[in-house]
């Protein structure tokens, strides 16, 4: 019998050090409550006493989820505890030296979704545009491994001497150096990832087909594919699509990575709000979604608003509005 994630919880605190090397078995292990985007996790962390070294987090909803498809116990706290030794040796490998006179140098910017990440918005710097937020990440280190950052708080503004205003106009400016916008045609994307994972070039070539802009999706992201849905801030880099398309755009929230725009001609807008509210139920993880709505750029009046406004502003399924009722007749 599978265990409740409350009595798991509780299993991990108490066994968790006996997975880690000898020097962890009199540490103390601490459950806290964590703010990532999107979801409030458990972060379970071990403190050696006389120890004040940064210590990782290892997140007890993921391990409940591996435990509930594998159901072996000691097998979760073992891979758990191997993935956490190696967090350890990462710090201490590459502890970052935070100097806050380089955070107008290295911050950028990311959209979130405004409702369902009211409580981290709190304690954090942010602009608000449409149901969305921007919020800001300071790059430590970036190379072909991967990317490293944090999010900017209130307190790491206060001390870098900066505003919120402030943080917008560097963000604006780093965010397109460091994460270039890339915009390309859907089939253009299905056909490189194809090539990538070993289709010969000559076959790609066969099957590639024409299309018309006005008939195509294009994808809005950066070089990178992440944090990539805040490249449609970029209003001119909008404009330059629309007017390839020739028509206003529907802007269609894939995930926090990248953004979908099609042509208004190209589907009803009951169409493209499904579309987006079916993807983030079935296809996108809680973690990744940044909203449920359909957004409109008008090239004309060169300006980006919501299309839509669902009753449903959480992400995790969880609607706001009192819930409808629903009057039944009584069986005869």
């Amino acid at each position: 019998m599978v265990m409740s994630y409350e009595m798991f919880r509780e299993v991990v605190k108490e066994k968790f050090t006996d997975y880690l090397p000898e020097e962890y078995k009199n540490g103390v292990p601490e459950i806290r409550s964590v703010n990532k985007v999107n979801q409030l996790l458990d972060g379970i962390t071990v403190r050696l006493e006389g120890v004040s070294d940064i210590t990782p987090n290892m997140y007890i909803n993921d391990m409940y989820e591996s435990y509930q498809h594998n159901g072996n116990l000691d097998d979760v706290l073992s891979h758990a505890a191997e993935q956490y030794m190696e967090a350890v040796r990462d710090i201490n490998q590459n502890k970052p030296v935070l100097d806050t006179a380089d955070l107008k140098d290295n911050v950028v910017m990311c959209l979130i979704n405004s409702e369902q990440n009211k409580e981290m918005l709190q304690s954090i710097p942010s602009k608000e545009f449409q149901d969305l937020s921007v919020i800001y990440r300071w790059v430590l280190s970036q190379d072909a491994i991967g990317m490293r950052s944090i999010i900017v708080t209130n307190n790491i503004m206060c001390d870098a001497g900066l505003t919120e205003e402030e943080l917008f106009q560097y963000a604006s400016e780093n965010t397109k150096r460091i994460f270039p916008v890339k915009i390309a045609a859907m089939q253009e994307i299905i056909m490189e990832t194809a090539m990538m994972e070993g289709m010969p070039p000559e076959i790609a070539e066969e099957l590639q087909t024409v299309t018309e802009p006005k008939e195509s999706m294009w994808v809005i992201t950066n070089e990178t594919g992440i944090n990539g849905a805040a490249s449609m801030l970029y209003e001119k880099e909008l404009h330059k699509l629309a007017e390839k398309i020739g028509t206003d755009l529907y802007i269609l929230p894939s995930s926090l990575h990248e953004v979908i725009a099609a042509s208004v001609e190209m589907a009803p807008l009951e169409f493209m709000s499904e579309l987006v509210q079916e993807a983030n139920r079935d296809a996108c993880q809680l973690a990744n979604r940044l909203s449920n709505n359909v957004y409109h750029y008008d090239k004309d009046l060169r300006k980006l608003t919501m299309a839509t406004d669902v009753p449903n502003k959480r992400l995790d399924g969880i609607v706001d509005e009192p819930p409808l009722v629903y009057e039944t007749e009584k069986k005869r």
